[in-house]
């Protein structure tokens, strides 16, 4: 059975031999397991045979990247979003926002013209894979920073479709994607006080993810997925009421979901926190898949799949902190007790319950990914 095979199974709810495997790893991650035993020019997706492979188009407003100032530990550097940002210089964290560039109604408007949607947004011959065309360093990404992590554009495609693996269009999208801009203080002000402008930013964000998408398909990309990147909570709830959810960033959402739905493609979401209010908002709108089910975030895959597993697909849930434990009895124990009942029907997919840091070691890992098999086997 192909990747692309068991993945469509599983989603639609039915049985594959096993359950689908992908992951997301850190920069720091893989840098780390370089230096125990992970060998140097294979690109880590293949190695671990990851059976999910995400392209995707660059939808920033494509403001030139400098170096501002660089010292032992940090980088400082423009954004492709016009702000400024501080990073480790081993990308081993989430950045530091040091400037955001909206912070009027007139900046807005200086930058939505340049989101506009052209050919040139797609590295059709570089190499990019999980988000990196938009410099996502060291978040969720599967890559280091040299080339010979990188799958390449369409030969890349062409050669992931040869393996039979699942091809995945991915694209951020909301509240999350507006914190490129706009500093999270401010845009919560937003929410509550400027609704209009606030649904006219997701609108833009929607509709240049689209537009892309159609001149990627035309330039030669098959998909068999859709992939949105939309954090909607923290670790205890939502980041705003549900009512401003259903105001504001709904109606878009379910426009992008019905979008997709319409040309066969399943949807994933990718949504950090406790999201659980909202399920059976995404249930109704036609939502396929939600990913990733952060524990620490009280997003138990087992209660989930209980209450909602018939209607909806789940991906991740797997505690990362279970894998760098030093007993080798903890991981087993959380995957042991969590997998056998969300792959029951199918609608599970093995993900890490957010990304994978450099805190879980080369062997750790390798023993994560040998009971996911395990114990995903039907």
């Amino acid at each position: 059975m192909t990747s692309r095979e068991r993945f469509l199974m599983a989603l639609n709810h039915e049985e594959p031999d096993r359950v689908p495997m992908h992951d997301s790893l850190w920069c720091a991650a893989i840098r780390r397991w370089r230096r125990e035993g992970l060998p140097r020019d294979v690109n880590p997706a293949e190695y671990f045979d990851f059976e999910l492979v995400t392209f995707a188009a660059d939808i920033t407003p494509r403001f030139p990247v400098e170096t501002l100032e660089e010292n032992e530990e940090y980088i400082l550097s423009t954004t492709p979003h016009g702000g400024i940002r501080r990073d480790h210089k081993d990308y081993s964290t989430t950045p530091e926002i040091v400037d955001y560039p909206v912070k009027t109604r007139e900046d807005w408007e200086r930058i939505k013209v340049r989101l506009k949607p052209d050919r040139d947004r797609v590295d059709w011959e570089g190499g990019w894979l999980a988000g990196s065309a938009e410099d996502d360093r060291g978040v969720d990404s599967i890559l280091e920073m040299d080339r010979a992590e990188q799958r390449l554009g369409l030969p890349g495609f062409r050669k992931a479709r040869e393996q039979g693996r699942f091809i995945v269009y991915r694209m951020g999208f909301g509240y999350d994607r507006l914190q490129n801009y706009v500093h999270t203080e401010q845009l919560l002000i937003l929410i509550a006080t400027e609704p209009d402008w606030v649904r006219e930013m997701y609108e833009t964000n929607a509709e240049l993810s689209i537009a892309m998408f159609e001149i990627m398909r035309n330039g030669g990309f098959e998909f068999d997925a859709a992939w949105i990147f939309c954090d909607l909570g923290y670790r205890n709830a939502l980041l705003f009421s549900p009512h401003h959810y259903d105001e504001q960033m709904r109606p878009t959402f379910r426009k992008l979901v019905h979008y997709f739905r319409d040309r066969g493609l399943p949807v994933i979401l990718h949504s950090c926190g406790c999201v659980k209010e909202l399920i059976p908002r995404f249930i109704e709108d036609g939502l396929t898949c939600l990913q990733p089910l952060e524990v620490k975030a009280g997003m138990d895959v087992v209660q989930l799949k209980k209450d909602f597993g018939d209607q909806l697909a789940f991906m991740g849930g797997i505690d990362i902190r279970a894998m760098f434990n030093p007993d080798p009895g903890v991981i087993e124990k959380e995957i042991s007790t969590k997998i056998p009942i969300a792959k029951e029907g199918g609608g599970y997919i093995y993900h890490s319950d957010h990304s994978v840091p450099d805190t879980v070691s080369f062997e750790q890992y390798e023993r994560v990914l040998k009971l996911a098999r395990q114990y995903g086997a039907y």
